[in-house]
């Protein structure tokens, strides 16, 4: 009975521990700022089943704009405290949770909202222990030998009764959050096998045979990252991948109703971020709701005479602005903020370049920046340490989204010309040995030392730059550069930084040189972030045009457009409000040019509809691309397009091999296919495809022993295939 109490006053204290740590959620300066409760403001996340662990290494800004076109009628929704309960069908048991997500999406705040749940005897008290271990702390120890308990005592405090790790019948879960944070090395293919908790060795095989199950196989494993470092963890390893999609446009709204305690105040927030469709499809991203509550409460107060933010850049700017002001009021300081403000950009800048979102005080150092400084700024910059003996170790320090570095970034390069009138994108410029990043090689210039450069050729040599990236790793950072030589935006400036000679800048060269950009570029997905520049830059003229087109009797049926039309047609489709369920290729003009031109809006479709259209093996390719890049379409309807054939098929038939394809339905009634076709789609079938529905009704040269190779595979159970139709001639 003793030490039965024992060991309940124990797991008490850690309870306890854990529901002091993470009971609030701060906002803004960390440590004079708002500790609001966080069951008081907490707005759950969407989160669904997130498929394979296969990588999408698009910008994010990219994936948030595409899944603001997706519907949720078609999705698994999952509650954050049944992560670890298995999905309908499923019947292993699960251990460890890979969840996806893009930076400021949600994860860390639903492992808060579980761990408090948890802690508060609401949720998954069939757990007995829980164990946050953070990657962004964990790098603190990386060159350290400890044992796994000595691993948890640094971080959660002692646990004295080591029979937790012994009891087939205590149930223990680690929590892993911010795997793209990591900066150990994780190697999976190590001989070195760990199955002792008192074992002392190195972090990473620590980490690596936790979640091999080499050691404590029993326990529970929740692993958070960002899409493109969620390969680093061997797909064998992932019982579950599941994705934090942010907030879903009723979520929006609910966030902003708890956070803005004002209901008149939160109506009109909400009514202008409806306004402008660019800010509010960033609301998917709660950090961005918080942003732009900060901004939108005092810039829609009775008594403020400022313009409203319209474009990012104003938003971002104007945050900026804030946290200097609150700064200033904590401090008594009075002086200008350039200097700070300057080193700011410059870590931004440099870190960006790196591809890191988190850093450390050495990484500030290098831009001259005393930490202690820093922590003032924490609304910009945040310093993420406790004080409390045996828990953190050091100081963490990074942007409170990846948004407000690209702006920061983006803020420096505009100032070094500006006040300096140096190029920092000139491969002359002295960049630090240790660069890494892939984008570094996009930063190099043709620009002569020692030449001047004007904004218009920064901005030239910035878009180039970015058009170059495949996966639009610049995009976002492009259109802060743009819109910061905004009048608009050259005033917040001079209030900014008053002291720094800020002279406004013509933008009317940069606005004709994106127009003949989105004239010469055949890839409807890159213009659409030339689009989203010339938004920044307050030129709608092609959009406008586009919309007027789409208002006449007849649409753009009978309309001849140009490249530059198509590229607006794209993007006034996947900027509007109405989600995009089905595509009906018929409604613009039904032919295959159309197809290819629009094919970033089928990619964004549940459903497209493509019958009767001309399409040949050119628009197999095109589609294949799409669905093997995480595209959201799960119904395809190719029917009575005579000359796809065999070869087209084949093509479609590798797509639906690839784990990121999730079609569900696919139909090719008479397309002249043969018995090669049905090759093709049984290996894609017997590799995992996702189909469920396949018709080839009506194709003249198929025989029933074409078939039976896709009719066996339906009768095995391990095949997803359930309706197979084929009518014979």
């Amino acid at each position: 009975m003793v030490i039965f109490k024992r060991v309940c006053d124990i797991l008490q204290d850690h309870k306890a521990l854990l529901k002091e740590k993470f009971q609030c959620l701060t906002e803004g300066i960390s440590k004079q700022g708002n500790p609001t409760l966080l069951n008081e403001i907490y707005t759950e996340v969407y989160i669904t089943e997130g498929g394979s662990g296969e990588v999408n290494e698009e910008h994010e800004v990219r994936q948030i704009e595409a899944a603001s076109k997706r519907s949720d009628a078609y999705d698994k929704p999952i509650k954050c405290n049944d992560i670890f309960k298995p999905l309908p069908g499923q019947e292993k048991d699960i251990r460890t949770v890979l969840t996806k997500g893009v930076a400021g999406i949600g994860k860390t705040v639903s492992v808060q909202k579980f761990i408090l749940d948890w802690a508060e005897g609401t949720f998954n008290q069939d757990v007995h222990y829980i164990f946050p271990l953070p990657f962004r702390e964990l790098n603190l120890v990386k060159e350290e030998h400890l044992s796994l308990v000595g691993l948890i005592k640094r971080f959660c405090g002692d646990i004295h009764d080591l029979s937790i790790f012994t009891d087939d019948k205590c149930k223990v879960l680690f929590i892993f959050d911010g795997l793209d944070e990591c900066r150990i090395p994780l190697n999976f293919n190590s001989t070195f096998k760990c199955c002792d908790v008192t074992e002392a060795t190195t972090v990473s095989a620590l980490l690596t045979n936790l979640i091999k199950g080499n050691l404590l196989p029993s326990a529970l494993l929740w692993i958070t990252s960002r899409p493109a470092a969620a390969n680093q963890i061997p797909p064998e390893c992932v019982d579950q991948v599941t994705e934090v999609r942010g907030f879903n446009d009723p979520q929006k709204e609910g966030y902003f109703r708890k956070r803005v305690s004002d209901e008149d105040m939160a109506s009109r927030t909400i009514g202008h971020l409806k306004s402008c469709r660019s800010l509010f499809i960033m609301c998917h991203i709660p950090v961005f709701c918080w942003i732009a509550a900060t901004v939108l409460e005092i810039m829609l107060g009775e008594r403020n005479t400022g313009e409203i933010p319209k474009t990012l850049t104003q938003m971002y700017t104007r945050f900026l602005m804030i946290q200097t002001q609150i700064k200033q009021k904590y401090t008594n300081r009075k002086e200008t903020d350039e200097g700070m403000i300057f080193k700011l950009g410059k870590l931004a800048f440099q870190q960006l370049q790196k591809g890191n979102l988190i850093f450390y005080e050495q990484d500030l150092r290098e831009c001259g920046i005393d930490f202690t400084e820093a922590s003032v700024y924490s609304g910009v910059c945040t310093q993420i340490f406790k004080e409390e003996a045996g828990l953190y170790q050091g100081k963490v320090f990074c942007f409170v989204h990846l948004s407000i570095q690209e702006h920061l970034a983006a803020l420096y390069v505009h100032l070094t010309l500006i006040i300096e009138k140096e190029n920092v994108l000139n491969p002359i410029t002295p960049w630090p040995a240790t660069f890494k990043s892939k984008l570094t090689r996009f930063f190099v210039s043709d620009t002569n030392e020692g030449d001047e450069v004007s904004v218009y050729e920064l901005h030239q040599r910035a878009v180039d730059l970015a058009l170059q990236s495949d996966n639009g790793h610049l995009d976002l950072f492009l259109r802060f550069l743009l819109g910061l030589s905004l009048e608009s935006n050259q005033n917040l400036l001079r209030a900014l930084l008053p002291q720094a000679t800020i002279q406004s800048q013509s933008t009317d060269e940069t606005v004709q040189y994106i127009k003949k950009k989105i004239r010469k570029n055949p890839s409807s997905e890159k213009c659409m972030n030339l689009f989203h520049c010339l938004n920044e830059l307050n030129d709608q003229s092609l959009v406008e045009e586009i919309q007027n087109y789409l208002k006449t009797s007849g649409g753009l049926k009978k309309t001849k457009l140009s490249p530059s039309q198509w590229s607006a047609v794209v993007f006034v489709l996947l900027t509007s409000d109405q989600q995009l369920d089905e595509f009906d290729l018929d409604e613009y003009g039904g032919s295959e040019e159309c197809l290819l031109r629009l094919m970033p809006v089928v990619k964004a479709s549940r459903s497209a509809k493509l019958s009767w259209c001309k399409l040949t093996g050119k628009s197999c390719s095109s589609l294949a691309a799409a669905l093997s890049s995480g595209s959201s379409l799960r119904q395809l309807h190719l029917s009575r397009n005579y000359n796809l054939q065999d070869s087209g098929v084949a093509l479609l038939s590798a797509a639906l091999g690839n784990p990121l394809c999730q079609l569900e339905t696919l139909e090719l009634q008479s397309c002249n296919l043969t018995g090669e076709s049905c090759s093709s789609l049984a290996a894609a079938l017997s590799s995992g495809s996702s189909l469920r529905q396949l018709d080839l009704s009506w194709n003249y040269n198929l025989q029933d022993s074409d078939v039976e190779p896709l009719s066996a595979l339906q009768r095995n159970p391990e095949c997803k295939l359930q309706k197979l139709e084929y009518v014979p001639i």
